[in-house]
Parts: C-alpha cells; sequence; structure tokens
C-alpha cells in the first residue's frame, strides 16, 4: 500500500497536518470563552487561518456557535451582506431554531433580501439588491452584526464571529469600520477574532489613535514553532508514513526554515518524496528537496523581483548575504548601497510587502527561501 504524503502546504493545515499551537490554542479558546476580542498578528503564511480553524473545531464540541466571513470575497456592502446573512443563518440560527424559526430572524431588516434554496443540498443563500439606497444596505448590515448577540442572549449560547480578511473593510466601504465597532461594543455575548493577511494594515486599524478600533481587542502575535516540538513532529509524520528522518536531516530542516510553519511543511513534503519506503532521510535529500522547493517557488520570487525597484533589489541581493543594518555606514560601505535616505525607503517599502522584517535596527528576510533563492539563482552560488 503506497503512503500520502503527510505534509501539507499551501492550504489550511488540518488534523495531522497541524502541528504544535497548542499554547495558542488553548489561550484562543479561553479569551472567547471570555467574551473577549482578539486580533492575531502574524507574518503571511504563518498558520493564522489554521490556528483558527482548529480553535474553532474544539469550541463547536464545546457547544460554542462559530460564525465565519472572509471579507476578501465580500467586495461590495450588499455581498458583505449577503456572506453574513448566510454565516447567521448556518452556524448561528440554525443549530438553535426549528427549520420555520430561521428566517424569522431576518425579518425586519431594513432591505428584505431574495432568499434562494438550493434544490440539490438544502443549503440558503441570500442575495440584496445592489441598486438599494446604501444608507438602507449600511441599517441592514447594522441589523444583521446585532442579530448573533441576541440570538446568543436568547438562547444562553457563546458565539464567535470570525472575520477573515479584516483589512479589507475599508476598501469595500469607509464607513463599516464605525458602524461595525458600534454594534460590537454592545455584544459582550459575542468573541470578535480579526484575522489578515496584511499585517501593516490590520496594525493601523487596531493601533492607530485615530481607527475606531483602536485599543478594542486583545492583540496576539503569532511567532514561529519552537524548534524541539517541530523536530518531534517531523519525525513523528515520517515514521507513520513508513519511513525515517535522520537527526541531521531534522536539523537541515529547520536550519532553513527557522521554524516557519508554512517554509517547514513545504521543504518536508519534498524532503519527504524524496525519500523511498521504508529508507531514511538524509541531509542529502533535504538539499536536494531544497533545490525542487526554490525550483516550485520561482515564479512567485520572480513575480517579487519584477515589482522590486532597483535599489530594493540590490539590498534584497546583500541581506540574502548578511542580514544586518544596512543604515550603518559600514554596512553600506561593504555592499555598496546608496545613501542612508534610499536605503531607509527601500527597506520601509520591503517592511510593507512583509519581505524584510526589523529588530533593533537589524533586517532580515522574512518571505520563506526568499534568501536561498537569491543566493543560489540570482548569484549562482
Amino acid at each position: 500500500m503506497t503512503s500520502t504524503n503527510p505534509f501539507r502546504y499551501g492550504a489550511l493545515a488540518l488534523d495531522e497536518a497541524f502541528t504544535d499551537r497548542e499554547a495558542e490554542i488553548d489561550e484562543l479558546k479561553a479569551d472567547v470563552r471570555n467574551g473577549q476580542d482578539v486580533v492575531i498578528f502574524a507574518p503571511r503564511r504563518y498558520g493564522k487561518s489554521s490556528l483558527v480553524w482548529r480553535a474553532s473545531q474544539e469550541l463547536a464540541r464545546e457547544k460554542a456557535l462559530v460564525a465565519q466571513v472572509d471579507l476578501m470575497t465580500a467586495p461590495t456592502p450588499a455581498t458583505f451582506a449577503e456572506k453574513l446573512a448566510r454565516t447567521i443563518h448556518d452556524d448561528v440560527a440554525s443549530p438553535l431554531l426549528r427549520a420555520k424559526e430561521r428566517l424569522r430572524v431576518f425579518g425586519d431588516l431594513k432591505v428584505t433580501p431574495s432568499i434562494t434554496v438550493d434544490p440539490q443540498t438544502g443549503g440558503i443563500s441570500f442575495s440584496f439588491d445592489v441598486g438599494e439606497r446604501r444608507e438602507d444596505i449600511h441599517a441592514t448590515i447594522e441589523r444583521l452584526l446585532e442579530l448573533p448577540g441576541e440570538l446568543a442572549a436568547d438562547r444562553k449560547r457563546q458565539v464567535v464571529l470570525v472575520l477573515d480578511e479584516f483589512q479589507e473593510v475599508v476598501e469595500i466601504d469607509r464607513r463599516l469600520p464605525n458602524l461595525m465597532r458600534a454594534v460590537f461594543q454592545r455584544q459582550p455575548e459575542v468573541a470578535h477574532v480579526y484575522l489578515g493577511s496584511k499585517r501593516h494594515m490590520m496594525q493601523r486599524i487596531f493601533n492607530d489613535e485615530n481607527e475606531p478600533f483602536w485599543r478594542s481587542a486583545k492583540q496576539v502575535e503569532l511567532g514561529v514553532i519552537a524548534r524541539e516540538p517541530f523536530a518531534a513532529y517531523i519525525r513523528r509524520q515520517f515514521e507513520r508514513t513508513d519511513r525515517y528522518v535522520a537527526a541531521a536531516a531534522v536539523d537541515a530542516i529547520l536550519e532553513s526554515t527557522g521554524g516557519h510553519p508554512y517554509a517547514t511543511q513545504e521543504l518536508c513534503y519534498f524532503a519527504w518524496q524524496e525519500t523511498a519506503a521504508d529508507e531514511r532521510a538524509e541531509a542529502e535529500h533535504v538539499d536536494a528537496a531544497l533545490t525542487k522547493v526554490l525550483r516550485s517557488e520561482h515564479a512567485h520570487f520572480s513575480l517579487l523581483w519584477e515589482r522590486a525597484s532597483s535599489v530594493q533589489r540590490v539590498l534584497l541581493t546583500e541581506l540574502a548575504l548578511e542580514p544586518g543594518r544596512p543604515l550603518t555606514g559600514d554596512y553600506r560601505r561593504r555592499h555598496n548601497l546608496p545613501a542612508p535616505s534610499t536605503v531607509q525607503r527601500a527597506v520601509e517599502a520591503l517592511e510593507r510587502d512583509e519581505l524584510v522584517a526589523r529588530d533593533r535596527g537589524s533586517v532580515r528576510i522574512v518571505e520563506p527561501f526568499l534568501a536561498a533563492w537569491l543566493v543560489r539563482d540570482m548569484r549562482g552560488l
């Protein structure tokens, strides 16, 4: 019987593909039980969505009601209202109310939705006329946002509203943040969990005193996964699929990824593919796997390279060879970089794109495998 690769990347890390984060899950679940709003900060590909999915599954088993809306899939106020109405119906009203009662909760909306039933699945979908006045759509959204709290209070159930890609709220409608904040601060029965892939925008929403969501939620910073639990996970995943992995190979994997969740899963995926059944992955398997990872990521990294300015390209190339303090005279002289102000602007732009990170003046590349790609492909080393 052929074993299936146990490592996953590019989608949610579910079930056995999910590793560690027990402390973060327990903390998030405790916050939700307390009705505490939470915003999770992390660079891209750190597993924010996987973490919330796992916590949501465990909370659901404890009879909490979890509704989720991805704001990236709701580009207009009308589509946001449609997504919101459906998740309230499916994930909040349906577990609490009989079928005939579920649609009644939507009876006093300012804009009456068109409701469609899928004849094959029985699923309900909502549609709001995009031609309606914006004020009426806003009133409808406000009423929809109030419903989870009312249903939770009536039935004494905990409700969690997860808002993914929350930074898009401003793009949907600039008045939405004020409207949402006005409703949410009156909902002790509902815990709101905010996620976003554009970290600098999320930080502005929650850390700028001029924004309505300023200091409105507990802020959780998601870091890399610690070395020991990740090493144990890698060994376990190999062994449960009739393969083994040498300690040197595990060290090489984690040295390459630094415990980055997505990157580690990706490199392990290719290392597993390099290892035959009943054999052991060695350091050379990891090196071959890294070559295939860089080949797989080439289109992505090439696009990032094309978008970068000439100064950003030079800076990225030098940081790939030597992370450090590019604003100092010594570093700039060694790497032939331009004036500090020019380098500063390049660092800020790359930081906004989450390609680099700063720590006490030191700058490093954070995009998984970008440094290795630059060294191997751009410098030919």
